[in-house]
């Protein structure tokens, strides 16, 4: 894949500031909406504080998981090793890679969880807390991986160094699907 024309490569500070200010004000004003839904569902995080405790951990997890991959892609585009091609095999193995770490952090937050809930003697039982962890955190981390891909080749296709781009608007992205995600599924298990 040839680079496009422009600075891709260089770095420029006032190129910098001239792509990400107008970047990070959108960002700013979309992952409002994650503090809203996080607001609409107060209730819910009131009843079930254990699922207030995993917020944090499931919402920082997902834009982390699309970081990584973020930056392993613009390193490879950097170094001119990757094509985009749905048939490039290092380019799958980091995608299961991604969805590896996905099911074992997330498996972790739910007993993790559960074993707090233990201590403090909160009652949701352990299937409870795997059932909304790993759909919730498997799902973010699908959604990470899709925003890493379309943020990063989006960028080098526009001619901007994925490295000053990518892995802000992905873990804004996901941040606020994340939340939406979590607290969606929540009430969908915990009203079975």
């Amino acid at each position: 894949m040839s680079v496009p024309s422009g600075s891709v490569g260089t770095w420029d500070i006032h190129r910098i500031v001239r792509n990400m200010f107008p970047l990070l004000v959108l960002l700013s004003a979309i992952v409002l909406i994650a503090g809203i839904t996080l607001e609409d569902a107060q209730e819910l995080l009131g009843e079930y504080g254990l699922l207030a405790v995993m917020v944090p951990t499931m919402v920082g997890m997902g834009g982390n998981l699309g970081a990584i991959l973020s930056s392993r892609l613009s390193t490879r585009l950097h170094l001119g090793t990757t094509e985009f091609d749905p048939r490039d095999r290092e380019l799958w193995a980091n995608v299961l890679a991604i969805l590896a770490l996905g099911a074992t952090v997330f498996t972790a937050l739910a007993i993790g969880a559960w074993l707090i809930g233990q201590i403090i003697g909160a009652t949701l039982p352990l299937w409870v807390l795997l059932t909304i962890s790993l759909s919730s955190g498997m799902s973010v981390a699908v959604v990470a991986i899709v925003c890493s891909f379309a943020a990063t080749y989006a960028s080098f296709r526009l001619g901007i160094d994925p490295d000053d781009t990518t892995i802000p608007i992905v873990t804004n992205i996901v941040d606020v699907f994340g939340m939406i995600i979590f607290i969606g599924i929540s009430t969908a298990v915990l009203s079975l």
